[in-house]
């Protein structure tokens, strides 16, 4: 015992123990984030005691420490920090943004935004960093191959064509296909009023737990755009340019005039030698085209104040003769803070002025089959007129064809903070946009002399068209933070008003070209030769919404959103609709397993639900319409006009209504190396719009637009993105998106109206060969059903297979439309089964340099110009050569049939970008880049005809931009390389 106290009494006498009990002491402190904003919830950790706290809403803490502990502070999306204590009693932290993890980035998410660590839904945000480079005509083009499961198809690089878009395959038969378009707010904001100097970031709410706040608009995904705004500062000059420059890549392979003249004295092709040796193909190319865009902002502001404005001036000269784009915009941005920062007013003026060329862009199937050895002009230099072909070089000197458009919007926020964690909001939005189409053919051109009802007399037309929407959202928003605790609440109300009308006037028989389109009445008016229309109609949406969201530390997440909406666009029956989604995330990371798997940063978990609409259809569809019948002598001796019912009444229709599933994986892992998401989802869409038969009586017409029939989509999404070197003077990142879906007809009947198969493609061409494409209940979308080849007769005549095997000549072939009858089969598919795309981001010192390739795979495509073109039998036109090589065994008629069915995946190396970033030392200047972009640079594909890249690969049976799915047009826009220099500077 006296041994045991004197080591306790000499423990004492040292001081040790009482030293330690003294230097225990209650550590406070403050976090602050990079903005000096205090921060909620980040964990304070004694890794010496293990004991932990967590930072208050005023960003405030406290915990026991002792001298010399270590105290771990961390926080997600900011880099971990240790500080050993000494004698202080407080301490001010500030956060650093780790730029390894974008979790700490602010995503804008329907009506409000959230950090990208309490996001619960499948959403991806593409900001400046990620757009492409090679100078963007559409808005949605910079999107291009950079968003998982959302494709976005051109068909050409015609400057006044626009996108095919599409997110996780095809939700609907007839109604709307594209994603709902929200910029800074607006629902259907117009895309043409977006330069891509002005965009700040796009926000893409993928799945309908996300998007379900936007109810019956909102089954094909959402798009959120977020333009630039000003900032705390001084102010800043930015201007933006670049010049561009197209080339062809390739054209279809017709015979040459010397080609033309072998084949006939070989006897392999008897048509006439007329003597010349034309190419009319490139005379319908700008040789010259140079494109340029200009671009400046000016921003700044004080600390009650912001402003952003722009102007930009853009010129497109498209690859063809007469086919161009000149555009005027301008941007307004300002904020304004007051009644002690209590009160934020924000307010966007947007506007642009274009002009489009539109007689050009077409033709080419005219001159590549016209015989090349016959000229376009007679003997004395004019133009030659055949009714059997367009003289197209006549057509684009004696024509006149554009538009002119002026868009507008106008929209403005007020936010008050009522008391602490309550906050009133009202937003307003109007938009207008007016177009003019104009079109003149001069008394010589080819149309007005080959008229009948009055030749050699100009035509003129003229078309106006205003098209106008008006929002209003207030909104109520809650936020409060208890210990570990935050949940934050919207509610609000929607009202949007859209009215649509135009105007439409053509007459003939002009006795000069002095007027053309500004004086249509200075002929006479006369009935074979004037054509009158007018068209106005409107719709009214509105809805209450709420969506509350929560958050246990940085664990556990959950959202829940609800949206009651009602559309004049629906029956009488059917005028509300509820949409209601669920989600929840558990940041796996933050358990304490996970603390020992050191190469595991970031591991979350998603799961969602939500159902949303679409009611993307026209107009008064659910009404009875009138429209007019024959003009008859009524008993007053007068001739009048009669009308009558053109439209069967549905009260009961409604919208088409998805219901989906969403599971998905956020993780960051090998010492914040590699992120990615991989997101698995299911989604079906009931309710289906289409157009059925009706029975007569008791309808009035024979057909009805109603909802029957289910359509459903399963994929799998996959985002990674790895910095693989990550050094002072050199980095390389690479970025990776990719996707597949199955997409599927799941039924096209009900109880009242049947129908087995929707059938869509028309081949057209020569021969009547009917459509490429019939979906059946329970098969796939995008099937091509058709022949399947089985060789050819010793004399060059077809045969086929039946569905029992045989080999029949055509004439036995059964193309009854019962799938248990015809011959016909599924000989492919149109629409890709994956789509892939890899970004090589790389920087060395001041330079850097970006590989960008995108790749479809597992697609088909129909070949028409080789149905129509590589066929000599009976024909007299110019020809492929594969007419006389691949094709030359054909004796027969004009077929459709799995023969013309190519593969069309590809591999294509579609942006180069170089680039160099001047260091200036100047206190004016604050930054001075150039680059190169060279675009559309290599294909790698087995596919014989056109860019399998233009070929439409969204929708089904919808023609979008006037290209049908999977069917590559006999008349394209030539592919064409793009070469770009580039400015960027900051003063």
């Amino acid at each position: 015992m006296s041994s045991k106290w004197a080591g306790a009494r000499g423990l004492l006498n040292e001081g040790k123990l009482w030293q330690h009990a003294r230097a225990q002491k209650v550590i406070s402190g403050t976090v602050l984030d990079e903005n000096n904003q205090p921060v909620p919830g980040v964990g304070i950790k004694n890794v010496t005691s293990g004991k932990g706290a967590v930072t208050d809403a005023a960003g405030k803490f406290s915990i026991e420490a002792n001298a010399g502990d270590v105290i771990r502070i961390s926080y997600i999306g900011y880099l971990t920090q240790n500080i050993t204590v000494a004698n202080q009693t407080a301490l001010n932290i500030k956060l650093v943004v780790s730029s390894d993890t974008k979790l700490d980035d602010v995503v804008v998410v329907g009506y409000g935004t959230l950090r990208e660590k309490e996001i619960t839904s499948a959403v991806a945000k593409v900001d400046t960093a990620q757009f492409r480079q090679s100078g963007a005509r559409n808005a949605l083009d910079l999107l291009v191959g950079k968003v998982a499961g959302l494709q976005i198809s051109r068909n050409s690089s015609n400057p006044n064509s626009g996108v095919g878009i599409q997110l996780r395959g095809v939700t609907s038969i007839s109604g709307t296909l594209s994603p709902l378009i929200i910029i800074d707010g607006i629902p259907g904001g117009n895309l043409d009023l977006l330069q891509q100097d002005d965009i700040e970031s796009f926000s893409v709410l993928k799945d309908g737990s996300g998007a379900a706040i936007y109810g019956t608009r909102a089954n094909a995904g959402v798009i959120l755009v977020t333009t630039k705004k000003g900032k705390k500062g001084p102010s800043l000059f930015n201007y933006n340019a670049y010049i561009r420059n197209e080339r062809l890549v390739k054209r279809p392979d017709f015979m040459t005039a010397e080609q033309w003249r072998a084949r006939i004295a070989s006897g392999e092709y008897k048509v006439t030698d007329k003597g010349g040796d034309f190419d009319y193909f490139q005379d319908l190319i700008d040789k010259n085209n140079l494109s340029d865009n200009h671009n400046l902002a000016v921003s700044g502001g004080g600390e009650t104040s912001t402003y952003r404005a722009s102007v930009n001036y853009r010129q497109l000269q498209g690859f063809a003769k007469e086919n161009s784009r000149k555009e005027y915009g301008a941007r307004l941005s300002l904020t304004q803070r007051g009644f002690q920062n209590r009160l934020q007013a924000q307010f966007n003026l947007a506007t642009n002025f274009n002009k489009a060329n539109l007689l050009g862009g077409g033709g080419w199937e005219n001159v590549l089959t016209k015989n090349p050895t016959e000229s376009y002009f007679n003997p004395d230099g004019s133009y030659q007129f055949t009714r059997t072909i367009t003289n197209e070089l006549a057509r684009l000197e004696q024509e006149r064809y554009g538009v002119q458009q002026q868009t507008t919007s106008a929209d403005g926020r007020l936010e008050l903070e009522i008391i602490k964690d309550l906050k009133a909001a009202v937003f307003g939005a109007v938009q207008r946009d007016s177009r003019i189409w104009s079109e003149y053919r001069d008394r010589a051109s080819q149309n007005s002399v080959e008229n009948n009802d009055a030749p050699n007399g100009g035509y003129a037309s003229r078309v106006t068209e205003l098209n106008q929407n008006f929002n209003v959202e207030p909104t109520l928003e809650y936020t409060k933070i208890f210990g570990k605790h935050k949940i934050s609440a919207i509610g609000g109300y929607s009202y949007r008003y859209e009215v649509n009308e135009g105007f439409n006037a053509n007459n003939r028989g002009y006795v000069n070209d002095l007027f053309e389109d500004n004086n249509l009445g200075s002929v006479p008016i006369k009935v074979n030769t004037v054509g009158l229309g007018s068209f106005k109609n409107d719709n009214t949406l509105i809805a209450l919404f709420g969506r509350i969201n929560y958050a246990l530390g940085d664990k556990y997440f959950a959202q829940a959103i609800i949206r009651r909406e009602g559309s004049s666009r629906f029956g009488a029956n059917n005028k509300w609709a509820t949409f209601p989604a669920v989600s929840a995330g558990w940041n796996v990371t933050e358990e304490d397993f996970m603390k020992d798997i050191k190469f595991v940063n970031n591991l979350k978990l998603r799961v969602g639900y939500g159902e949303t609409g679409n009611s993307g259809f026209a107009n008064y569809a659910s009404l009875v319409t009138l429209g007019t019948g024959g003009i008859y002598l009524f008993p007053t001796g007068e001739y009048q006009q009669t009308y009558g019912p053109s439209r069967n009444p549905n009260p009961n229709l409604r919208w088409e209504r998805k219901k989906e599933t969403n599971i998905g994986i956020d993780f960051t892992i090998l010492n914040n190396k590699l992120t990615g998401s991989i997101d698995l989802y299911k989604r079906v869409t009931k309710d289906l719009l289409d157009t059925y038969t009706s029975p007569q009586p008791p309808f009035i017409q024979s057909s009805i637009y109603t909802n029957v029939g289910t359509i459903s989509a399963k994929g799998i999404e996959l985002t990674l993105s790895y910095a693989a070197i990550k050094k002072r003077d050199f980095s390389w990142r690479i970025d990776f998106a990719g996707s597949t879906t199955d997409n599927k007809l799941d039924s096209y009947s009900n109880d009242e109206y049947r129908r087995d198969m929707k059938e869509f493609g028309s081949i057209g061409g020569f021969g009547a060969l009917g459509n490429a494409f019939r979906t059946y209940e329970g098969r796939n979308i995008g099937e091509f059903w058709g022949k399947r080849f089985a060789g050819f007769t010793p004399d060059g005549k077809w045969q086929f297979y039946t569905k029992d095997g045989a080999i029949v000549s055509n004439a036995n072939i059964n193309t009854s439309p019962f799938r248990d009858q015809t011959d016909l089969a599924v000989i492919g598919n149109a629409i890709p089964k994956y789509y892939l795309s890899l970004t090589n981001n790389f920087t060395y010192k001041n330079f850097d340099f970006r590989v960008f390739l995108r790749s479809k795979l597992d697609f088909d495509v129909l070949n028409t110009t080789a149905i129509s073109y590589g066929n000599k039998n009976g024909a007299s036109t110019n020809l492929l050569n594969s007419a006389f090589g691949k094709y030359a065994e054909i004796k027969d008629t004009y077929m459709y049939t799995d023969y013309y069915l190519e593969k069309g995946d590809f591999l294509k190396i579609d942006e180069i970008t170089v680039g160099y970033t001047f260091k200036l030392n100047s206190k004016s200047f604050r930054n001075l880049r150039i680059y190169a972009t060279g675009q559309n640079l290599v294909t790698f594909t087995g596919y014989t005809g056109n860019d399998p890249d233009y070929i439409q690969d969204v929708g089904m049976g919808q023609e979008i931009n006037g290209r049908s799915l999977g069917i590559d047009t006999r008349s394209p826009y030539p592919a064409t390389r793009q070469f770009l220099f580039g400015v960027n500077f900051g003063f």
